[in-house]
């Protein structure tokens, strides 16, 4: 699964149209409160300045619904004035993406120039994967490059009929989605062993095809989460008001007799009795599968805590995909937290796939002590599902 990259394309006097994720948190004001998806595009955008080429960066920001407000609501006007803060040079900023303003700010760009087009959804085109919008789009440069990671499991315009456009033209991957295939594909293809995986957030449904194929590939597979919940319940537990998905109680008897020793689920957990009064509400510990009515589930327990990690500890490759609980509300963030120290301190090839997961390994200060955290959650999902990408499938071959 090895693509072309960037760095090995020459971009001396041309113009690389890069998809970039720069679909950025902004405030009432629209300033940008985390620029963080802007900062990771960085390496690929400076590696074709620094080589004498040119570049047209092109994303979505939020979901617009095509009222007027949208205009000023998901403009991406907020995120040219940050890169430009960030490279410390002057970056141009179009307001329409195949039109007359975007057409000739294209044509006069100079080498060393950075021209980012106005939201890719304001178009219609963009969702349909618009051969027609596509082929004006792609029709302003001589390179493409996918740098979007979070939407490489889409088959937006921008992510495919795009790169169908530029057939005959080098069509590569950027730095952040060429790490992501390096982590994630090489992950579910070779991996190192035991590999352990660990998945929580709130649904079984979110999570079924990752399991499924999951539990085909590794030595463990750690639930948490409320989906969790789902699970006691197919054994017969008692869930209190905890969150549950009682339309998938069959799928999780099925998934519980396909995984056998290989899937690993709590043995207590971590109780409240009022949700919105974490952490001033009454709290206990209780054996998984025994909640009391009027108190629900939200975190995995210590002596599941204690478990897991022991798992983890021996694991050669981890994959972790959801918390294990109410990380942003302590106490309840203590599964997560004690999963996340575990994960840290193994002698692992450890991957966070994005999403909630990320934001708890980020937010309890362990990122830097894992080997990958992935920048799209949904795309990841759809990797560890086994799914292929079209958007990735049609880029040029290492």
């Amino acid at each position: 699964m090895a693509k072309k990259t960037i760095d090995q394309t020459d971009v001396a006097n041309k113009t690389v149209l890069m998809r970039v994720d720069f679909n950025v948190p902004l405030d009432e004001n629209q300033q940008i409160t985390d620029d963080r998806r802007i900062r990771m595009a960085l390496p690929s955008i400076q590696s074709v300045l620094d080589r004498g080429g040119r570049v047209i960066l092109m994303s979505h920001l939020g979901r617009p619904t095509g009222e007027p407000s949208d205009v000023k609501e998901f403009s991406m006007a907020p995120t040219a004035k940050r890169l430009g803060e960030l490279l410390d040079k002057d970056v141009q900023f179009a307001t329409d993406t195949v039109g007359p303003d975007a057409t000739a700010k294209a044509a006069a760009l100079s080498d060393g120039d950075v021209l980012v087009l106005e939201n890719l959804r304001f178009n219609p085109g963009e969702k349909k994967g618009d051969a027609e919008f596509a082929g004006k789009l792609a029709a302003m440069a001589d390179v493409y490059c996918n740098d979007a990671f979070g939407t490489c499991h889409r088959k937006d315009a921008s992510m495919v009929a795009v790169p169908k456009a530029m057939a005959g033209k080098p069509r590569v991957v950027g730095h952040l989605v060429s790490k992501e295939i390096q982590y994630l594909s090489d992950a579910i293809s070779n991996p190192q062993r035991p590999f352990v995986a660990i998945l929580g957030g709130a649904k079984v449904s979110d999570k079924i095809n990752v399991i499924k194929n999951l539990l085909g590939i590794c030595d463990a597979v750690l639930i948490g989460g409320a989906m969790a919940y789902t699970f006691s319940l197919a054994k017969g537990g008692k869930v209190g008001g905890s969150l549950v998905e009682e339309d998938k109680v069959d799928l999780a008897k099925e998934l519980i007799e396909a995984g056998g020793d290989k899937l690993h689920l709590p043995s207590d957990t971590h109780c409240g009795d009022n949700f919105k009064d974490i952490p001033g509400c009454n709290k206990q510990i209780v054996t998984a599968g025994e909640i009391p009515d009027g108190w629900e589930g939200f975190d995995i327990g210590p002596e599941t805590a204690k478990t897991y990690a022991e798992v983890i500890k021996s694991a050669k490759t981890i994959v972790w995909n959801g918390p294990m609980g109410v990380f942003e509300k302590p106490p309840m963030d203590e599964g997560t937290k004690a999963v996340a120290q575990a994960v840290a301190d193994s002698d692992s090839i450890s991957i966070i796939g994005g999403g909630d997961s990320a934001a708890a390994v980020d937010q309890l200060g362990f990122a830097d002590q894992v080997s990958h955290v992935s920048t799209g959650g949904g795309a990841s999902l759809a990797m560890l599902e086994g799914q292929a990408f079209a958007a990735v499938d049609l880029l040029d071959e290492a």
